[in-house]
């Protein structure tokens, strides 16, 4: 199994400015490596509480992680403030899109580099499994998914295949899936294989994912106290463009009146850091960086 890397965690680290006995939040614990160096910054009376839906990661965070300042909460990032009422935090990092153990791990179906059953769900006790989806989805539900969170330029090309093909036999694998795609497409793109786009799109879409994270976004407000600093890493052009748009809308002044305006009126936050990306040695160590973006927000009032 490849090793995990954390990605931009020197960079995400820093711009926490971690405080001894400040209370953070790890949004996606993954295999725990952004949790580790936060813990190692806190002192005895800080806290650090971590969100991951997947229950692999839960059953890793038991047999690695005794620390008894870390809470692991089994869920999603989308439901933070639900499990924190009335908790204002010091800061908040978010490593989105899926994990190296998850890409590698063949019986969970997110790759098209293994024959494996099609599944794609991070949490698998609950929700419908890519298989599942594929199986019954129409054709222009499917075409939309694929352009929208994929961004997939022969969608429809794409979603005529597979339902032309499951109407032969059901899809039952990856590899099924991933030569359907590949037969699908008018030419090939260098250097990328022809289902990465389709294969995002579906993970995407059982996963909830930007849904997610949409939620989330909103809840900054209610999460971050004054000098709190939240963190996000994304991996795909549709979250990094949320994350980016929520930034700016907090830190932007608000319209106000001409009379009102006449004295200044400052922003509640302040963007900290504008797409931060891996640089080349971290690339080389993990190439699966290269397509990471980092912003961050602190809020000042």
């Amino acid at each position: 199994m490849t090793a995990h890397y954390p990605v931009l965690l020197k960079e995400s680290i820093e711009l926490l400015n971690i405080k001894a006995d400040g209370i953070y939040i790890d949004g996606t614990f993954g295999r725990g490596g952004h949790t580790k160096e936060i813990l190692k910054r806190l002192g005895p009376d800080g806290r650090l509480i971590a969100f991951d839906k997947d229950p692999e990661a839960h059953t890793y965070a038991f047999e690695h992680f005794t620390d008894k300042r870390l809470k692991l909460i089994w869920d999603s990032f989308a439901n933070m403030a639900e499990h924190l009422p009335d908790l204002k935090v010091d800061g908040i990092l978010l490593d989105l899109g899926v994990s190296s153990p998850q890409l590698d791990d063949q019986a969970r179906g997110f790759s098209f580099r293994f024959d494996a059953p099609l599944d794609m769900r991070m949490d698998t006790s609950k929700g419908i499994s890519a298989k599942e989806w594929i199986n019954s989805v129409s054709e222009k539900e499917l075409a939309d998914i694929l352009w929208n969170y994929g961004e997939e330029r022969f969608s429809k090309r794409i979603a005529k295949a597979i339902i032309d093909r499951r109407q032969k036999e059901p899809i039952e694998t990856t590899k099924e899936l991933a030569n359907i795609i590949d037969n699908a497409m008018p030419f090939k793109e260098k250097g990328k294989n022809p289902a990465t786009r389709t294969f995002q799109a579906i993970r995407i879409f059982i996963n909830n994912e930007l849904r997610d994270l949409e939620q989330l976004l909103a809840q900054i407000p209610g999460l971050l106290q004054v000098g709190g600093v939240m963190v996000v890493i994304s991996f795909h052009s549709l979250e990094d463009r949320m994350v980016k748009n929520a930034f700016n809308n907090l830190a932007k002044v608000q319209n106000l009146p001409k009379w009102v305006m006449a004295n200044p009126v400052l922003p509640g936050y302040e963007i900290i850091a504008k797409k931060i990306k891996a640089n080349s040695n971290e690339i080389e160590n993990n190439v699966r960086s290269r397509s990471s973006i980092l912003r961050a927000i602190k809020r000042l009032k």
